[in-house]
């Protein structure tokens, strides 16, 4: 049996990946104020209480949108449910219960996943926690107020997901596997290549480029052994990123190198790059300043 898994669900906005990073212990996911900078599952190694288990940050749900992105983004959190042994969902304790939050708590009703609901952004937990019934109403349990920025109360959130992991089987924390990174500039098909690889849309995929932002693993098994495929954000020159989200995208990935075993480099068959052509025959002229050919 493999370590338990915990997804974190909410809606855009709530403080999925500062929570993230806190359990991690370092910033993985990427942080921003703008909803929907994290799109696909990320996944992190952590422990509690002696306990090894993998966490993941997923996209904020979206329940009615018809957006392709936010519609992928929603898949991707429905498929982390499926994987999760426990699910947190995180809300928000500043805007008490939407309509969202209600559409995602029967959602993941549904799943009949152990829950523990938590209310982010309590940063005053004295002045916070009349605001704490109304979440009640959702029907999935006692409400955890927290911080995540300040770190007020996570702990409790721990040892409630603690109390819902699966009994502990033998071989659960060994790890063999070899990280393969896949590396290359945007829009080149890295996404695509893993999805083929596994056989599942494990990673969202779009005529966008820049669609994938974090680095994201994915186990993959075979004849020959067990591995993690890493799908990084596409790599640019300096003088072409302007956002600082696409900065963040490529810390990641060399971060992604860095832990890799082997890094596979995937380049666009079909691009020539920026070489100087003739206006004639559009041959490459070298870096001459005229094409030799009779044109």
């Amino acid at each position: 049996m493999s370590k338990p898994i915990v997804a974190i669900i909410g809606k855009p906005n709530v403080g999925k990946s500062t929570f993230f990073n806190y359990l991690a212990g370092s910033r993985i996911s990427i942080v921003q104020d703008t909803p929907g900078v994290t799109r696909d599952r990320i996944y992190a190694e952590t422990n509690w209480r002696g306990r090894d288990f993998t966490l993941i940050d997923t996209g904020g749900i979206e329940p009615d949108s018809d957006d392709i992105i936010l519609s992928q983004m929603r898949e991707q959190a429905n498929l982390a449910i499926a994987m999760a042994d426990v699910i947190i969902f995180l809300t928000d304790i500043r805007q008490g219960v939407t309509a969202a939050d209600r559409e995602i708590a029967i959602m993941l009703k549904k799943s009949g996943k152990p829950i523990v609901l938590v209310c982010n952004k309590a940063d005053n937990i004295e002045k916070d926690k009349d605001e704490i019934y109304e979440f009640y109403n959702l029907g999935i349990g006692e409400p955890f107020p927290i911080s995540a920025t300040n770190a007020i109360g996570i702990g409790d959130v721990l040892d409630e997901i603690y109390e819902k992991f699966p009994k502990k089987e033998e071989n659960e924390n060994e790890d063999d596997n070899i990280k393969v990174a896949v590396i290359g500039k945007p829009n080149v098909g890295k996404s695509s290549l893993i999805n083929k690889i596994l056989g599942e849309n494990r990673a969202i995929v779009s005529d966008i480029a820049g669609t994938t932002r974090d680095a994201i693993d994915s186990e993959f098994e075979n004849e020959k052994g067990k591995y993690i495929l890493i799908d990084t954000a596409g790599v640019r020159k300096k003088s072409k990123i302007k956002e600082s989200i696409e900065k963040y995208s490529i810390m990641r990935t060399l971060l992604a190198i860095e832990r890799a075993d082997v890094c596979l480099m995937m380049i666009d068959a079909k691009d020539r790059g920026n070489r100087p052509r003739c206006k004639n025959c559009r041959r490459s002229t070298r870096g001459r300043k005229r094409c030799n050919n009779s044109c």
